[in-house]
């Protein structure tokens, strides 16, 4: 190749790329297009989120209260037999489905209930025993959670999605825990997840970590 500087950069030719390491190395390059990609969809799942949270919290009071005695009827039908089981509620947080009714019923039928509590970041969920009565504490996020108790595996899990898709993908708040938890789980529970029917999107675009729901259980 020529030295001279007067040759235009745009007419200037080389015998290889500038980098060919993709010539050498199987796969090179391709971590920063799945770093690019992943990127993307956590964008995109937070303003899905925000907007599906937004979207429930405007609905009134009562129309809420009467999808969620519509989600709990069909909760009987997906969960079946409660007696003798621990089954995992939860304490509803920014408009989800209000089932602590459900969950009293659970265990007037011979059932038990447990809350789940995160202890720290990037580790999975801890289930406690609760009943009516049981004294309660502010956790993560200002979420009320069992203040003490034996931590226990549920049989059932009722995991509430912020959105959902055609795989029993859940979308949840982000954090990762109820995939976390499934994935350490030493048996696999039943997982149902609730939401309200207009909470279903075409896809979550899923990850190799997500972990889909075995059903779930809306208002319609």
């Amino acid at each position: 190749m020529s030295d001279r500087e007067d040759v235009h950069p745009e007419t200037r030719e080389y015998a290889s790329p500038p980098c060919f390491m993709h010539e050498l190395v199987p796969g090179y390059g391709t971590e920063l297009v799945v770093q690019d990609a992943w990127h993307d969809v956590r964008r995109w799942r937070k303003a899905e989120r925000k907007r599906l949270i937004d979207e429930r919290l405007a609905v009134d009071a009562e129309e809420r209260m009467a999808r969620s005695l519509r989600i709990a009827s069909a909760l009987d039908l997906a969960v079946g037999r409660v007696g003798g089981r621990i089954v995992s509620g939860y304490w509803p947080f920014r408009g989800e489905p209000d089932l602590r009714n459900w969950a009293i019923k659970v265990i007037e039928r011979g059932g038990r209930i447990a809350l789940p509590v995160v202890i720290k970041k990037g580790w999975p969920l801890e289930f406690r025993i609760w009943g009516p009565g049981d004294p309660l504490e502010r956790g993560i996020w200002n979420i009320l959670v069992p203040s003490h108790g034996p931590s226990v595996q549920p049989d059932v899990i009722i995991a509430p999605v912020v959105g959902f898709d055609q795989a029993n993908y859940r979308l949840g708040y982000g954090g990762g825990f109820f995939d976390r938890t499934l994935a350490a789980a030493p048996k696999r529970p039943l997982v149902i997840g609730v939401g309200y029917a207009g909470s279903r999107v075409p896809t979550i675009y899923p990850q190799p970590h997500d972990v889909p729901m075995d059903v779930i259980v809306t208002d319609q």
